[in-house]
């Protein structure tokens, strides 16, 4: 009798353990599932490895031909899913040009941006300045000129919490010239702008500054910290003709050129098809370039094309870039 009490409490205990492993095991699978479904969540949710800023220039129609007010950019960019606002000092002439650009009317520029800005939550990124004189002339006197008409721009830039101003090389047509010019132009204002911890930021926009090699030489030749580079995905036509772009360098070669010295990134957009995807332009490909460089910074939309409407233009590009930050290793 005790005999057959001990071969069923020995049954009972080895099927309790039996039952105790299977259970573990189910439990443990469970709890390794639950780990990969939230593993799996989390990478569709991630964030991109960069921040988005929204360029001025992209609802420039709306404000020169529709007369809307330049200082609703704020609420605009916040509309869209923007946290950065990069400025456009052309698109304000109210204010600036039609007051010859004054200590006065720079001051309400500054006022009136700082406002809207804090209103609607976003970060003040940097300024596009035009129309103030090319910093890669060949005459001295006039390029010290236009230098100095830039100093204005980078207190502006300071007092709104920027920390660059973009600022064009034109002037000499002869690379030999150009590239003198462009180091010696830069050097003057990146100089004065240390003192107010501001960045002086070339955009490849068009003439020799959109060689990709020679800009990125400008700037290893000036060798300043606070002097660099805003690659654009679009902006490489060296020379135009009556039909177009007649000397174009490559995109993605130049774009690769320019990350090394850049302090912002620019992602043009004209026109898109289908699928979404810019026509001209492999987004993936820019965004891997500037993700292997290290950059993490904002990326500021910027779209010219006449197609789309500057509004869903705008969409269609931060869209893209989302979808294109997928899909970088």
């Amino acid at each position: 009798m005790k005999t057959k009490n001990a071969v069923i409490k020995g049954t009972l205990l080895g099927f309790a353990l039996i039952t105790s492993v299977l259970f573990s095991c189910k439990e443990t699978k469970k709890e390794d599932a639950a780990k990969m479904q939230t593993t799996e969540t989390k990478a569709e949710v991630s964030e991109p490895f960069f921040k988005l800023s929204l360029a001025q220039w992209s609802i420039n129609k709306m404000i020169r031909n529709d007369k809307v007010d330049p200082y609703t950019f704020a609420e605009r960019a916040k509309n869209l899913g923007f946290t950065g606002l990069e400025y456009v000092s052309q698109l304000y002439p109210a204010d600036l040009e039609d007051n010859e650009y004054s200590e006065e009317a720079i001051n309400t520029f500054v006022a009136k941006s700082n406002a809207e800005a804090k209103k609607h939550g976003l970060q003040n990124l940097l300024i596009m300045i035009d129309r103030q004189g090319n910093l890669a002339v060949s005459d001295a006197s006039e390029r010290k000129a236009a230098v100095e008409r830039h100093f204005k721009w980078v207190d502006a830039a300071a007092a709104m919490g920027c920390h660059s101003i973009r600022v064009n090389l034109a002037g000499s047509d002869n690379p030999e010239e150009w590239m003198a010019n462009s180091i010696d132009g830069l050097t003057q204002l990146a100089t004065y702008a240390k003192t107010k911890n501001i960045n002086v930021i070339v955009e490849n926009h068009g003439g020799l500054s959109s060689n990709g090699a020679m800009l990125a030489e400008v700037m290893t030749k000036v060798n300043m910290d606070n002097c660099g580079t805003l690659p654009d995905f679009g902006n490489f036509c060296i020379k135009r003709s009556a039909t177009g772009c007649a000397d174009e360098y490559d995109k993605y070669k130049g774009v690769k050129e320019l990350m090394v010295h850049a302090k912002a990134v620019s992602a043009k957009s004209h026109d898109f098809d289908d699928d979404g995807n810019e026509t001209e332009i492999d987004y993936t490909r820019m965004l891997q370039t500037v993700k292997d460089a290290g950059y993490t910074g904002y990326i500021g939309v910027e779209y010219e094309g006449s197609v789309l409407s500057e509004e869903d233009g705008i969409i269609a590009t931060r869209d893209l870039l989302l979808k294109a930050a997928k899909e970088v290793k």
